[in-house]
């Protein structure tokens, strides 16, 4: 509940998050009882993501204007479970 309370109240903040699967870097938009939602920001979520076992995806449109799954980094929400979070600090 400690984590829980600790992304409540940096929700809609940038934040680096460290958990036992690396460090993440975004702003969080969304917490549940299990899980804390990251927008990743830039460059640096792309450099962190592949050295973890995180994964994204992002509800989009393909190049023929057809609905999909798919990978995009500027759209993704990270899905982090709240019980391998280590720290989090505000950026």
């Amino acid at each position: 509940m400690e984590m829980y309370n600790l992304c409540m109240s940096c929700m809609n903040r940038n934040v680096r998050i460290q958990t036992t699967d690396g460090v993440f870097t975004g702003m969080i938009v969304g917490v549940d009882g299990e899980n804390v939602f990251l927008q990743p920001m830039g460059d640096a979520f792309l450099a962190s993501t592949s050295k973890s076992k995180a994964h994204t995806s992002a509800w989009g449109f393909g190049p023929f204007g057809f609905g999909g799954f798919g990978f995009a980094a500027r759209n993704s929400i990270l899905t982090l479970s709240l019980f391998t979070l280590l720290a989090i600090a505000l950026i």
